[in-house]
């Protein structure tokens, strides 16, 4: 019987030999298996909150080693215990070259999940449309170095190969140029934020709420109520404004009252008009002031600010505000002023009528 296990062959190896690598491809696998149970249990015992970022990725990816990349392993080992001739082993070198490098990167697929979805984590409000974008450019770079590296391992000549994709890449992206560059710039919207769903916009002759953010367009609800599909380039090679942003709207505005005001009359405007501001809820007063004398009569200027970026408050507080500019002079006996234009005529020597003062008067009454 012992004669028969060192005699009896089996692709000219031994079947003792079989036999041990078997054992030992057992026994590796048994152990792996249990190293990979306790990375994951380990990942699993200690609250978030207390690991670091690296431990977290480090077990992460550790844990989620698979089954059949342990076997592979585990198979590799047992056969370095054959004696199997030399061209054999140089078969099974390339499979080890196989194993790892896919191994390593399935490792780096699990990093690169990890750290897209720890850094929305951080950043909730990132479009998560763009970060999948990334993410796919990224896994997709790394796949293509990963495969490239086997078939060169194996005698594939990846020269051509390479040339062939290169030149491949170019004629799409030709091809495709208008789609490319939209889908860019939605990354770069995702990335850079300058507007989001919900956000109410004013961009060339476009005024509306920004409804989504999709690979190629932007579409938005304008104030009419239709929707409105734009080009994401297109949209940002224009300025853009953001009003869902701003914090506070400043507002100045301009009144004429008619000649004929006394200045302490005027002076009590401008008093006036400051107190009607401060009087108003959510407003920070400025200045106001008679500006200067113009045909319409004395123009006054006024600024001050809504601490809100809402619309309809804005135009409540003007409205409030006009409103008591009207009362204050209607009470002093004033009256805002008009454009006018006045021709005054006298008789001269010859009686012939000449435009100078003292004669009669005509008005034409304007705006």
């Amino acid at each position: 019987m012992r004669e028969w296990w060192l005699e009896t062959e089996v692709l000219s190896i031994p079947v003792w030999n079989w036999l041990s690598a078997l054992v030992v491809a057992g026994l590796i696998l048994v152990v792996l298996l249990l190293i990979r149970q306790w990375v994951r249990r380990r990942a699993g015992s200690d609250p978030e909150h207390k690991r670091s970022i690296f431990f977290r990725m480090f077990f992460q990816i550790a844990a989620s080693t698979s089954s059949f990349a342990l076997f592979a392993l585990a198979v590799l080992v047992g056969v370095k215990f054959l004696d199997m001739p030399l061209a054999w082993r140089a078969g099974i070198s390339q499979l080890w070259f196989v194993a790892v490098v896919l191994q390593v990167a399935l490792w780096l697929n699990g990093a690169i999940t990890f750290g897209l979805a720890r850094y929305l984590e951080r950043h909730a409000d990132l479009n998560a449309v763009a970060m999948s974008i990334v993410g796919f450019a990224a896994r997709a770079v790394l796949w293509v170095v990963a495969v490239l590296a086997v078939l060169d391992n194996l005698g594939v000549n990846i020269t051509a190969f390479i040339a062939s994709l290169g030149i491949g890449g170019v004629a799409v992206a030709l091809a495709a140029q208008v789609v490319l560059s939209d889908l860019f710039a939605s990354v770069s919207i995702g990335l850079d934020k300058p507007f989001e769903p919900g956000d109410f916009i004013v961009v060339g002759g476009i005024a509306g709420s920004i409804e989504h953010v999709g690979l190629k367009t932007t579409r938005i609800r304008s104030l009419g109520g239709e929707q409105i599909v734009c080009s994401n380039t297109e949209l940002l090679k224009q300025t853009i404004q953001n009003y869902k942003r701003m914090q506070l709207r400043r507002i100045a505005f301009r009144f004429s009252l008619a000649y004929g005001a006394e200045p302490q009359q005027a002076e009590e405007i401008a008093h006036s008009v400051r107190a009607l501001i401060q009087e108003q809820d959510g407003t920070r007063f400025d200045r106001a002031h008679l500006l200067q004398f113009t045909e319409r009569g004395l123009e006054y200027e006024v600024v001050y600010y809504v601490l809100s970026a809402e619309y309809n408050q804005y135009m409540d507080i003007q409205q409030a505000i006009n409103l008591g500019i009207m009362r204050e002079v209607a009470q002093r006996g004033l009256s805002f002023g008009r454009g006018e234009m006045r021709v005054y005529q006298e008789s001269g020597p010859d009686g012939n009528k000449s435009g100078s003062e003292g004669g009669k008067e005509s008005a034409a009454e304007g705006g």
